[in-house]
């Protein structure tokens, strides 16, 4: 390898672990004083770095959280699909969907936080509010997951008859609840909340044990 491709592979890995350490601050900086407080500034501080070196990887708060954003998204989609690739039948992989999307919550209360916040005040970069966006799962990894695991179990005769769209938004739905709803987080926990869930599932689509 020439000498010049060393210096560039050093400086990337180098800019990679560098906004690597500015995401980590900018999801405690989320946590502890939510997105409207949470200023390049804020970030840099938490950071322990200038504000000028974010604005070198960053082209500015928009563009931060944008990435943020994907980041937190990544981080969720694959602690629940590790989750229930781990399992072989639809009704297991059912399960382990739901209870893993449920327990992603509690084992990353920081990342978790730093989603709301984001998802509920920041914008994309056409200048829709995250919350706003009409997204019909399409392309969505955990989505597309859910769909699949419903169909499979339906094919296989796991499953009874019922419209898959409408079973994974009532799906994705009642997990949301438990993410975005702080009066169910107050009254029920979420060991409760999870075993609840996955019974209230099965017998709606008439899976046994």
């Amino acid at each position: 390898m020439r000498e010049d491709q060393k210096k560039e592979g050093k400086q990337s890995f180098i800019a990679d672990v560098r906004r690597e350490q500015i995401i980590e601050a900018a999801i405690k900086t989320l946590d502890e004083i939510g997105y409207v407080k949470a200023s390049l500034a804020q970030i840099a501080k938490r950071a322990g770095i200038s504000t000028a070196l974010i604005s070198y990887h960053f082209a500015d708060k928009n563009d931060l959280m944008n990435h943020l954003l994907l980041n937190l998204l990544e981080g969720s989609t694959s602690y629940i699909l590790e989750r229930v690739n781990q399992e072989s039948t639809p009704h297991k992989k059912l399960n382990a969907f739901i209870t893993a999307s449920l327990a992603y919550q509690d084992t990353h209360p920081a990342r978790n936080t730093a989603l709301i916040e984001i998802i509920f005040n920041a914008r994309t970069p056409d200048n829709i509010p995250y919350y706003k966006l009409n997204d019909d799962g399409d392309g969505d990894p955990i989505t597309d997951e859910l769909r699949s695991i419903l169909r499979n179990g339906q094919k296989n005769g796991d499953f009874g008859k019922f419209n898959v769209d409408v079973m994974t938004h009532v799906i994705q739905g009642a997990i949301g609840e438990y993410m975005f709803n702080t009066d169910i987080t107050k009254k029920v926990d979420l060991e409760t909340y999870s075993r609840e869930l996955v019974n209230i599932v099965n017998q709606a689509l008439k899976t046994g044990e």
